[in-house]
């Protein structure tokens, strides 16, 4: 396509963040438009064309529905749009692997859409949005970016929305993934996959919806109380999320009481509060209802866990189907 171009969806973040000096270590977020950005990386000498609209000037901690809405929105637009390659969203990274996995879930994967952001601000000494927003074009161009679904590309390495999560507070080297690692290295000049698109021509996999069910995330710790369970049953959750020991775990009393929640109708899914290892099926897990998370952080399991019932799934055979499907 001669006239073929990028969406660029803005939502703030570090990438778009000064701290009007070089060396200050605090900076405020979300403080460059999105013409400005695109200002920025004109010199760079890329070779497709952007078009940029700005959806949110925030830090990624203050992502809410209402935004991601609008964002989605966009997106579905951008894949019925013929002349549009595929699509970037600058996003914070302290929530930028709950943005990908939503819609990771929810998009079809006809078409590329890669998260980009940045460690540091961009008047940093050694700013890496710059350098990050490139290699995102690098990926979107690629015609083999697409039926990989939604994807996060950071400090040189291309992630899957399904495997990323944020490992480190600090450094560019903040991400990694899980089972797989990086399914991907690139350059603004090169770009090399490790291995097949996995999700080729997959249609949508749940329907977006803006008003998510409320589900809980209850994390475990040493002396945790029973009614942990019951203060976010009384919240209004209508599913919870356990961030387990080790391999999904929890004191016994805690136990007892999510599987009081499961016969009473709300799913409980075990996760880890590790930062990784897969959370297997146990044999308890038939007998008391329980979904294992598998290879999904906490973060993650929520969010699927929310578009199965807002979906209507609440069987806990076929949600345990969801969480083991690539």
């Amino acid at each position: 396509m001669s006239d073929a171009y990028i969406n660029v969806f803005a939502t703030g973040g570090t990438i778009a963040g000064t701290a009007g000096s070089a060396t200050r270590r605090d900076y405020i977020a979300g403080q460059i438009g999105i013409d400005q950005l695109l200002a920025d990386v004109a010199p760079l000498g890329l070779d497709m064309p952007l078009v940029g609209q700005e959806f949110a000037s925030i830090g990624s901690e203050d992502i809410t529905p209402q935004i991601w809405a609008r964002l989605h929105a966009a997106c579905v637009s951008a894949m019925d749009d013929t002349r549009c390659k595929g699509v970037i969203i600058t996003h914070g990274t302290d929530t930028a692997e709950e943005t990908a996995f939503l819609f990771d879930q929810t998009l079809p994967t006809y078409k590329p859409v890669v998260l980009v952001g940045a460690m540091r601000p961009a008047d940093a000494v050694g700013s890496d949005g710059l350098r990050n927003f490139a290699n995102g074009v690098c990926v979107v161009s690629d015609d083999a970016a697409a039926g990989r679904g939604v994807l996060l590309v950071m400090n040189d390495k291309i992630f899957a929305a399904r495997d990323v999560r944020k490992a480190r507070t600090e450094g560019t080297d903040a991400f990694n993934g899980f089972p797989r690692g990086a399914v991907g290295h690139v350059t603004p000049s090169s770009l090399e996959w490790f291995g097949p698109p996995w999700r080729v021509q997959e249609k949508v996999r749940f329907a977006f919806h803006e008003a998510l069910p409320k589900v809980a995330i209850l994390f475990a710790y040493a002396g945790m109380p029973a009614d942990n369970v019951t203060l976010a049953l009384d919240s209004g959750a209508q599913g919870l999320v356990l961030a387990g020991f080790g391999n999904g775990t929890a004191p016994a009393a805690v136990r007892a009481a999510l599987a009081d929640a499961v016969t009473a109708g709300v799913p409980v899914v075990r996760a880890t509060r590790v930062d990784e290892g897969l959370v297997d099926r146990e044999p308890a897990d038939d007998d008391l209802g329980f979904i294992a998370a598998r290879a999904l952080g906490p973060p993650k399991a929520r969010i699927l866990l929310q578009l199965l019932l807002a979906n209507g799934i609440i069987d806990p055979v076929r949600a345990q189907e969801a969480f083991d499907r690539r």
